[in-house]
């Protein structure tokens, strides 16, 4: 409810729990939202918006997404960040169908980093533009399919991306011309993903915070890795708690 109560609080329409709701959310997910924008900087100690929390406002994202992108320009990181973030934002494009995973995986393997699956984006981004430039449409879209890219999706990710880039331009975050450094990219995304980091502890299991117990997910280029320390995009419950899209970090 993070965002819910962000915007309420930027159109000034009070508090979330005063609200009359046909359906008033649980009030646990009330208290959530709260620590989540508090975590983030949002939010005053009266509850009322800081500057950051008017500039997340602003961004039609989840409230993290948000967070990152503001972090991004500061450490001059933004131009990798907005690729990140819209992948994020936006549906997968990967395909991976039942009966081709194995190829579907290869395929991918070239675009795989062993530290970031944040940086899998990064790189899939820098192909497909270059792709894109020297192909026709439909030749682009054939090779799209015959790598387990949705073409559909891949658009809906460069239109996200669009949208925000335009976004940043007015909120007057600029871009970096040169290449962003690991440690400056992945700090900008810690800023939104500061309650889903992991310690490893014994075998494949992580100790989250809030004493969640997670494991990697079994797509992650990290999941034979297993780093140390590890930051998520999400954490998923399904039989066990997944951390998805995870990066390598140092706690220092």
């Amino acid at each position: 409810l993070g965002a819910v109560i962000l915007q309420m609080a930027d159109l000034r329409l009070g508090k979330v729990e005063d609200f009359p709701f046909i359906e008033p959310p649980d009030g646990r997910l009330i208290r959530d939202g709260y620590r989540l924008l508090d975590e983030l900087g949002a939010l005053t100690e009266k509850q009322a918006l800081t500057t950051l929390g008017r500039q997340l406002a602003r961004f039609p994202l989840d409230p993290t997404l948000g967070r990152i992108l503001v972090a991004a320009a500061e450490k001059k990181v933004l131009r990798e960040a907005l690729i990140v973030v819209s992948a994020l934002a936006a549906q997968d494009p990967r395909e991976r169908p039942h009966d081709k995973q194995q190829q579907a995986d290869q395929a991918h393997q070239p675009f795989t980093d062993k530290e970031s699956d944040f940086l899998f984006f990064v790189k899939l981004w820098q192909w497909a533009d270059s792709q894109r430039e020297s192909l026709s449409r439909n030749q682009y879209e054939k090779l799209l399919k015959k790598t387990f890219l949705s073409p559909t999706r891949m658009r809906e990710w460069r239109d996200t991306h669009r949208q925000l880039h335009i976004l940043c331009k007015e909120l007057e975050l600029s871009e970096n011309t040169e290449p962003a450094s690991y440690e400056a990219l992945h700090k900008s995304l810690l800023a939104g993903m500061l309650s889903q980091i992991g310690f490893k502890t014994e075998g494949s299991e992580y100790l989250g915070a809030r004493n969640r117990k997670l494991m990697i997910f079994p797509a992650s280029g990290l999941y034979k890795k297993r780093p140390k320390w590890i930051m998520a995009a999400e954490l998923m419950e399904t039989t066990r708690l997944y951390a998805r899209e995870v990066a390598q970090i140092e706690p220092q």
